[in-house]
């Protein structure tokens, strides 16, 4: 890896021998972090090298449906976890030949809670004679510190790691002997498997960086008085949040409110079909305050359905009406569903929250889990200058919560303006609020070469008032160890990367526009982003493999006889019992969690036999298969298309076409039918109809506990349906 202005351009080399004498697949399995980039890859055989081909997504397409209908395994790119995305392909290699994998991938580091970090995956399968990991850093400012933390820096392994630290540059180097590979903690006998986490920061003497056509401004000053802040939490208390979700939400509450300052304000909103106020208006964070509110969070139970519309907008009245000046204002959103009573419409939902907050402050949206509308959040949240963030429900789901709020805890200014005078094709410029700890990057070209100063202004708001930076820099730099290229591939991908987040945004030809714009620039720098693909191509007989970037929370599409685009009946899929009542003992029931492998795994025990049976299921879906004939289920999802899907749990159910979400009470008498699906809803009993599928899911009580039961009443039939389905 080569760091430079906090852009990392990393290269990971594999050489694989063929020792035995006839051929066999050698695959290559590697993982990179989800905020990069693949921008090459090559295989060589032979002496003949075969290169990588990034293409516009719909090109590349058509090779990929081609091998998919053929049942070959053509997508190779797939998430993996919260940070890292799975890269896996393999060729046939002749009998005593070699084969060498070379991919690289490039990111910019993203300065959180005052550090970078770098993290480089290390899982080679097996341990290898000559494993190196090499980082060179250099950073113009100065380098402030450097630490090196993560699952492959332990005692087994701290003499396989040396470190040397000069001022602006920086060398770590981890070179584990063949035995070391599987002594440490996290080895075995498949060698390494953990991460190596470099994290620094930077001198702050100046912040401009290169200057030689393109530029990259850092800017992140420090020694600023905190800006008192106003801060509502719209917490989701709907019947999905039931169990492990809600009390690691209190708990997450609980230490977030210890965390305010005296002189911050806050709110607490929460809402199921109804909204709830703790109190009309914000309070200061002074004592008695905070232990009445954390009263409240103690007492948050879960019920009903969910109004997202109704609740972010009471809490950006109750933001509208406390008094602004001098302080800096913010709404955090936390929610696991989609909105299933109220407005329900998406875009008048993306309309009515935009309109009302009018740019006046930031909204974070958390999204609880991998089943939430994360696109609908991530929208919302770019639309009011915030972002979208998944909250994984792991065990450290409070931690979560906790370190996202300090990375917003202490705003420094506000209203930041950057100004380049004589810049060109800039990325974004103006920023509602820099919080402490974080940084502002900003990219642009300058076009006239004849420029001898290039000037950089950054007009803000700070607690008591106007700040202004001045920075100057020649731009003609010397040119020692720096690459032309690297502070214009930084501009590109940051632009890129903008560009994407803008095109969430848009409709219509203006959101055509934005796509051909970053487009283009994917193409000229050859990254692999949701617009684009990589054709990886392989020796003449093996089919070609498509590399696309996944979106968050996207899983891996496996092979399977399964044509997607033809034919008129949607595939159907059923996955039951998401999640168990967590006061029940289920002695019998068996839960399978999400492995990396290609496929599902599922171990069912057998009478008669000391092992269980081993099922591999290639499908793309998340699933759990559990077996509980007394207690039944607490939730089940109906999934059909690729963006439809028919829910219920104990308190109700909803109905997702696409746009827009209907909330069902079980009380009622439906009959609802659209092209596809048909819902009957009489007596606790929902018929569910989907083509040539038909499912009865029914509501039981016992010793007053509410449970779901589903029966299978029609088989589906034809070549398209995938899925597990049984009576």
């Amino acid at each position: 890896t080569i760091l430079t202005s906090r852009y990392a351009t990393t290269i990971i080399t594999s050489r694989v021998a063929n020792r035995i004498d006839q051929s066999q697949e050698i695959e290559f399995h590697v993982k990179i972090p989800k905020n990069a980039f693949i921008s090459k890859f090559k295989m060589t055989i032979e002496g003949q090298t075969y290169d990588g081909i990034v293409k516009q997504k719909e090109e590349a397409q058509q090779q990929y449906t081609q091998a998919v209908s053929r049942g070959q395994s053509a997508g190779i790119v797939s998430s993996v976890g919260r940070t890292l995305e799975e890269f896996k392909t393999s060729v046939t290699v002749a009998a005593l030949s070699k084969v060498t994998f070379e991919l690289t991938y490039e990111e910019l580091l993203k300065r959180r809670l005052g550090k970078y970090e770098l993290l480089i995956h290390a899982r080679p399968m097996q341990p290898v004679a000559d494993f190196k990991i090499d980082v060179y850093i250099n950073e113009r400012p100065g380098i402030n510190f450097l630490d090196i933390t993560g699952g492959l820096s332990t005692e087994a392994l701290a003499n396989a790691i040396t470190k040397t630290h000069a001022s602006s540059e920086a060398w770590v180097h981890f070179y584990p002997s063949k035995e070391q590979q599987s002594q440490c903690e996290s080895c075995g006998e498949q060698g390494l498997n953990g991460d190596l986490v470099i994290a620094y920061d930077v001198h702050r003497k100046t912040s401009m960086g290169d200057l030689n056509g393109y530029f990259v401004h850092h800017f992140a000053p420090s020694n600023l008085p905190r800006i008192p802040k106003n801060v509502v939490f719209i917490i989701d208390r709907s019947g999905s949040m039931h169990g492990r979700k809600m009390e690691q939400t209190r708990e997450a509450l609980l230490k977030i409110l210890g965390d305010l300052a005296e002189d911050d304000h806050f709110g607490l909103i929460t809402f199921d079909s109804s909204v709830s106020t703790w109190r009309k208006e914000l309070l200061p964070a002074n004592q008695d305050n905070l232990e009445a509110a954390k009263s409240f969070a103690r007492h948050i139970h879960e019920r009903g359905a969910t109004d997202i519309n109704a609740a972010v907008l009471e809490g950006t009245a109750m933001l509208n009406r406390h008094p602004q000046e001098g302080s800096a204002s913010l709404l955090i959103l936390l929610t696991d569903g989609d909105p299933t009573t109220g407005e329900t419409n998406l875009e008048k939902i993306h309309e009515n929250i935009k309109e009302a907050i009018g740019k006046k402050f930031p909204l974070y949206c958390l999204g609880f889990g991998m089943d939430v509308n994360f696109d609908f959040l991530e929208k919302m949240a770019l639309e009011n200058g915030g972002v979208g963030r998944r909250i994984y429900t792991d065990s450290d789901a409070a931690l979560q919560l906790q370190g996202f709020y300090e990375e917003v805890a202490t705003p420094l200014l506000t209203d930041v303006q950057m100004v380049y005078l004589g810049g060109a094709n800039l990325t974004q410029t103006n920023f509602s609020q820099y919080y402490n700890g974080s940084e502002i990057v900003v990219a642009g070209q300058i076009p006239d070469n004849n420029i001898e100063m290039f000037t950089a202004e950054v007009i803000a708001i700070s607690k008591s008032n106007r700040v202004m930076y001045s920075d100057t820099l020649p731009t003609k730099e010397p040119i020692e160890a720096r690459s032309d290229s690297h502070i214009q591939r930084l501009w590109a991908y940051l632009t890129v990367k903008q560009l994407l987040d803008k095109e969430v945004q848009l409709s219509g030809t203006a959101k055509e526009k934005v796509k051909k714009e970053a487009l283009d620039l994917c193409l000229k720098y050859g990254f692999v982003t949701p617009f684009t693909s990589m054709v990886v191509t392989k020796p003449q007989g093996e089919d070609s493999q498509v590399a696309h970037k996944p979106k968050e929370g996207e899983k891996r599409i496996q092979s399977s006889q399964v044509d997607y685009g033809s034919g008129s009946t949607p595939f159907c899929i059923l996955s039951v019992c998401l999640s168990l009542y967590p006061f029940l003992d289920f002695p019998h029931s068996l839960t399978l969690s999400l492995s990396v492998s290609p496929v599902q795994r599922f171990l069912l025990p057998a009478e008669g036999q000391a092992l269980p049976l081993c099922y591999d299921i290639p499908v793309a879906l998340s699933l759990r298969l559990l077996i509980d004939p007394n207690n039944g289920y607490q939730k089940i999802v109906i999934h059909y298309r690729s963006d439809q899907h028919i829910g219920l749990d104990t308190t109700g159910i909803t109905f997702n076409d696409g746009q827009n979400t209907t909330y069902f009470s079980w009380s009622l008498k439906i009959n609802h039918e659209t092209d596809s699906v048909s819902l009957i809803l009489r007596d606790k009993e929902m018929d569910v109809t989907i083509a040539s599928t038909r499912v009865v899911i029914m509501l039981y009580k016992r010793n007053g506990i509410k449970f779901l039961w589903p029966v299978l009443r029609q088989r589906p039939t034809g070549e398209n349906i995938i899925g597990i389905m049984g009576e």
